[in-house]
């Protein structure tokens, strides 16, 4: 099967392209955000290949996995015909919550997949038929060591995403223990920053931190916290969204209140061995739950479907 798909979540992406089909990212001359064709911080397989958006024509497309509401207009027009499609909704809604109405809420011919329950739960979905497909992540290795006695986060632009990533708190984590933050736009901040690593050094370099803090107030469901938990990172997370489901009491602490993920953090870093044991749970139920082969088959039994 050819699937076109667009280069917009980098982490989803990396496991979808892992599939048994041949992937199309389209490719535009400044790599903007219609175009950026391959990742440059993944290691992708050859069957995601990048094609010139004015070359699209010539390829014999058979469906279509949309994640932006212009990108159906775009497939058209690029295409010059209709194809099958799928819309993956990756975020949580916006806005006045319970009355924030999807942009296909309208449309009953494109099957609406949300990556979590939460989020198919929260948005309104009008008449679009919906279908959850959880996340699926490669299996990086269990990598931890954990020797540094240091909270690692992972969030992308910390400032612009303030109160969203939860980048607010962490300087109440900070008075218990020291951060040292991951991601694209961290520099500057009053923490050890690591700005743009290629997601395998990233992932060792994070594996080497004590406990892994996930700050996020509103996310349906980050990704770098799973990968955390695949490395046998022990977490602390805020209660919110997916997160209570995807954590089990035996991989870390979940809660509303600060001080208690502020005192977790503090009581993982100085017990070096209770939290090597709950990051060996941590990676187990991610594994279970979010392994790339049930994934996949996800992907192929809907896209076979449509």
């Amino acid at each position: 099967m050819r699937i076109l798909i667009w280069h917009v979540h980098g982490s989803w992406t990396s496991a979808f392209i892992r599939g048994s089909h041949e992937y199309l990212l389209p490719l535009v001359p400044d790599r903007g955000p219609d175009g950026r064709g391959r990742a440059a911080t993944y290691d992708w397989p050859g069957s995601a290949r990048e094609v010139p958006w004015d070359l699209l024509r010539r390829e014999p497309v058979d469906v279509v996995v949309y994640q932006r509401p212009h990108e159906i207009d775009l497939a058209r027009e690029w295409l010059g015909r209709d194809v099958p499609g799928v819309y993956v909704e990756h975020n949580t809604p916006a806005g006045d919550v319970p009355r924030t109405r999807h942009p296909l809420a309208d449309r009953s011919d494109i099957t609406l997949v949300h990556v979590t329950h939460f989020n198919e739960l929260f948005w309104d979905n009008g008449r679009a038929p919906t279908r959850v497909i959880e996340h699926g992540v490669p299996d990086p290795g269990h990598l931890y060591t954990g020797e540094l006695p240091r909270a690692g986060v992972v969030v992308n632009e910390p400032v612009r995403r303030t109160r969203v990533a939860g980048t607010d708190l962490l300087p109440r984590f900070a008075e218990r223990v020291p951060l040292d933050v991951f991601g694209m736009k961290v520099a500057g901040l009053p923490y050890g920053t690591y700005e743009d690593l290629p997601q395998h050094v990233m992932h060792a370099e994070l594996a080497k931190r004590r406990v892994y803090l996930h700050p996020y107030r509103w996310t349906s469901l980050g990704l770098a916290l799973i990968e955390a938990m695949t490395l046998g990172m022990p977490v602390v997370a805020l209660a919110a969204t997916e997160a209570v489901e995807a954590v089990p009491p035996e991989a870390g602490v979940l809660s509303t209140k600060v001080h208690v993920l502020a005192d977790a953090l503090h009581a993982y870093a100085e017990d070096p061995e209770t939290a090597r044991q709950a990051g060996k749970a941590a990676r187990a139920a991610a594994l279970s739950r979010y392994g790339l082969a049930r994934f996949l088959a996800d992907w192929d039994d809907l896209l076979t479907q449509v």
